[in-house]
């Protein structure tokens, strides 16, 4: 980074592409020094997130990371693949299972490295669209997006819910009366059934991920439910991330146990800004026996937001009716285009196509709504 450096030889900044897998697993601690000095990245720009994706996801020969160092130091990351689908393309890493897209960015040099890395990305552009995806409002990205000097486009994404970082009891207090006695109601009888909950110890959390998603397939057998959760893939992926993420601070697993028997998992990420449950499995039991398991999950959350250090509690995205009787805020993620000028006719045409499909489901809603409901 910036300023002196060993022997007080202060070397220039440099713009480069990786492409090495090799060298993409090298860059892990640089990478993990600037992740600790970008204040909006998310538990899904760490590099055992990232590096574990690639490994399970990733196409040979399509990685784009475009780094800004100085010496020894990264002051920038942007984590990209090419990809060729309709249209040639660069889009972040992560896909479809990380619910927030980003770059990292140096923050005590943010302005610089923001502006070497946009030349960057241009420059690795070439005739592709730069398509971010799933940008958390306040994302360093933003910084690139007002930097850029060719065509680009804003247009919403995916609406993510959030909650106040505060304790259980506060959030409970955020509830209308009624809904508030219902939820005390429902801690009692966690307790009252013996409910506890556990941190599990890093050395313990790759067996804890397997048990999650043992449960995870039971809780919704003969139900819809993501299909790439149960993938081998997907669990090869979390079993490898999250390991490094618990051991750094990025992430926490919790076992409930009830006489004995583990029969719940959480997977709650971390980052400076905020908290999120990622994923859960619990065992049908604990609703035959009345536990109210939304409730369990969020009290055990909370936990890490009571202090008020990071600033939101998320639900990350989807908008499902369980999720508002906590009453959280809407947060629209962004998507942010860019082009080369010779490339302007692609993100003409994501544009339209988004605003296609917006339509489309505007229409959809309105004819159900029509008729009373229906599917």
């Amino acid at each position: 980074m910036s300023g002196t450096l060993h022997a007080g030889v202060r070397r220039a900044a440099r713009t480069e592409i990786v492409t090495d897998e090799r060298e993409f697993a090298e860059l892990g601690p640089a990478w993990g020094r600037l992740y600790r000095r970008c204040a909006a990245a998310t538990s899904f720009q760490s590099h055992a997130w990232l590096h574990s994706w690639w490994l399970s996801y990733g196409t040979p020969g399509r990685l784009r990371l475009v780094v800004v160092r100085e010496g020894d130091e990264l002051l920038a990351v942007a984590p990209l693949m090419r990809v060729r689908r309709l249209l040639p393309a660069l889009v972040p890493l992560g896909g479809a299972i990380s619910d927030y897209a980003d770059v990292l960015l140096d923050d005590e040099h943010a302005d610089r490295a923001a502006a070497m890395l946009a030349e960057g990305l241009s420059a690795a552009a070439r005739t592709a669209l730069i398509d971010f995806r799933e940008v958390r409002p306040g994302g360093a990205v933003e910084r690139i997006y007002e930097r850029w000097r060719g065509p680009r486009r804003r247009v919403l994404d995916s609406l993510c819910l959030e909650l106040p970082a505060t304790s259980m009891g506060e959030l409970v207090d955020r509830l209308p009366s009624a809904k508030a006695q219902r939820v005390r109601a429902k801690l009692r009888k966690l307790a009252a059934l013996g409910v506890e909950q556990r941190v599990v110890s890093h050395d313990e959390v790759d067996a804890a991920l397997h048990r999650l998603l043992e449960l995870h397939r039971l809780q919704w057998e003969g139900r819809k439910v993501t299909s790439e959760h149960l993938h081998e893939r997907f669990s090869e992926h979390l079993v490898r991330s999250v390991g490094p993420m618990v051991r750094s601070g990025d992430a926490v697993v919790t076992e409930f146990r009830l006489d004995g028997a583990v029969l719940a998992v959480d997977l709650t990420l971390l980052s400076r800004r905020l908290a999120g449950g990622y994923l859960y499995g619990a065992h049908p039991q604990l609703r035959e026996r009345k536990a109210d398991v939304a409730v369990m999950l969020l009290d055990a959350c909370s936990r890490h937001t009571e202090t008020g250090a990071r600033g939101a509690l998320s639900l990350l995205r989807g908008d499902e009716p369980y999720k508002h009787h906590w009453r959280p805020d809407p947060v629209v993620n962004q998507r942010l285009l860019l082009a080369r000028r010779r490339s302007a006719p692609l993100m003409s045409a994501v544009v339209c196509d988004v605003v296609a499909r917006r339509r489309g489901k505007e229409l959809l809603r309105s004819w159900r709504e029509r008729d009373g409901g229906g599917p």
